[in-house]
């Protein structure tokens, strides 16, 4: 195999491509990056056997073939090379030569038959979403997502679709988060749970434009992501998703209109006074048109008071204050509306259209004076 490219478009397949390389394996052949020059094309690609990434670049290919080269080194040589046009070249020994300028590298590689391709998947079932929305979808709901692999339908997240609305769900058992769009054409009813860390990847590699576009296909055991020039395949999580519906079913009989970021810059404000890993709550009192904030801890304490519209009674309630940050961060709005009906309900917010709804469960306090 020969292939001369560019530095540029080298690093920039690498970068995308190094997201699917696992931190850990038992599987050496893994932690590999499989060069495919053929006639027309470079494909980069990487596969930890849950999530696959393969992209094109451009260049000239003298002699077609693969090889796999460790990821890490092949990475950080690519990296530091000087800028200019890089030459691949390996021999029947599988030895790569890596050549740039004055720069050579001689590095051991391994057969591409070693490698895990992408699996060769019918493409069917897919919609059409810009990738700025999809970069925006994920921002909004992936801090919901568990890290606790003891369930794992709550280390995904639930991508549902009805007609032409899509519904993305996330939830940890403290709090959900949903995101719901609006499609342009109208699809047959489907639902998968997609990990977070595929979307997560994802979001990395998207450039978040609003004119470029991602195809997401829906397969029984895949979902397939398809933008520039770039395929991520990744499993789905098998089970049956929880009942969001029933979840958010509660009422609430309080409504409390407040300035986002008046409120978030409060709260970032309280958690000054919590040492890393202390699960001190912020304490919200919610009476006539005033909001006070408060947190009592062993560094010290803090109240403020913020203007706030409200309809119903009043209230005092309990709450992570890294739940509420989370939450505040993800919308954009100027004024957010706040739903409850008791200390030991959840708190929701929500726009009036339904584009966003958060969930938080609150926490038991005793009352600071």
């Amino acid at each position: 195999m020969k292939m001369v490219c560019s530095k540029q478009a080298l690093v920039n397949g690498v970068n995308i491509v190094s997201k699917a390389i696992p931190a850990r394996t038992s599987m050496s052949i893994l932690e590999c990056i499989l060069i495919f020059a053929s006639n027309d094309s470079i494909k980069l690609i990487a596969n930890d056997m849950e999530l696959g990434i393969e992209t094109t670049i451009d260049g000239d290919v003298n002699d077609p073939g693969t090889i796999a080269l460790d990821a890490k080194i092949f990475g950080d040589i690519v990296k530091r090379l000087p800028d200019g046009p890089i030459t691949i070249e390996s021999d029947e020994n599988l030895k790569a030569k890596i050549t740039c300028l004055k720069a050579k590298f001689n590095l051991p590689g391994r057969s591409g038959d070693d490698f895990s391709y992408l699996p060769n998947i019918e493409r069917y079932d897919y919609i059409t979403i810009s990738q700025y929305t999809l970069k925006e979808i994920i921002r909004q709901t992936v801090f919901s997502i568990s890290e606790n692999e003891n369930n794992k339908l709550m280390t995904g997240e639930l991508f549902e679709i009805n007609d032409d609305k899509l519904r993305v769900a996330s939830l940890d058992g403290h709090r959900i988060s949903i995101r719901n769009i609006e499609l342009r054409h109208k699809y047959e009813p489907r639902k998968v749970v997609v990990p977070g860390k595929t979307l997560i990847e994802i979001s990395k590699i998207l450039s978040g434009e609003v004119e470029k576009e991602v195809n997401i296909f829906f397969m029984e055991n895949y979902v397939i992501f398809e933008f520039d020039r770039t395929v991520v395949v990744s499993r789905v999580i098998e089970g049956e998703y929880f009942d969001i519906d029933q979840m958010m079913s509660g009422d609430t009989d309080i409504k409390v209109l407040v300035n986002r970021k008046d409120l978030l810059s409060s709260i970032e404000r309280s958690t000054l006074l919590v040492k890393e890993g202390d699960k001190k709550p912020v304490i919200i009192g919610i009476e006539d048109e005033r909001m006070e904030l408060k947190i009592n801890s062993t560094i010290g304490s803090m109240t403020e008071e913020l203007s706030i519209e409200k309809e119903g009674d009043d209230l005092l309630i309990g709450f992570n204050p890294r739940f509420m940050i989370d939450a505040l961060r993800a919308v954009d709005d100027e004024m957010v509306s706040m739903y409850f009906m008791t200390s030991r309900s959840p708190c929701i917010i929500r726009d009036d259209k339904g584009k966003y709804i958060y969930l938080i469960l609150p926490i038991n306090f005793k009352t600071v004076q």
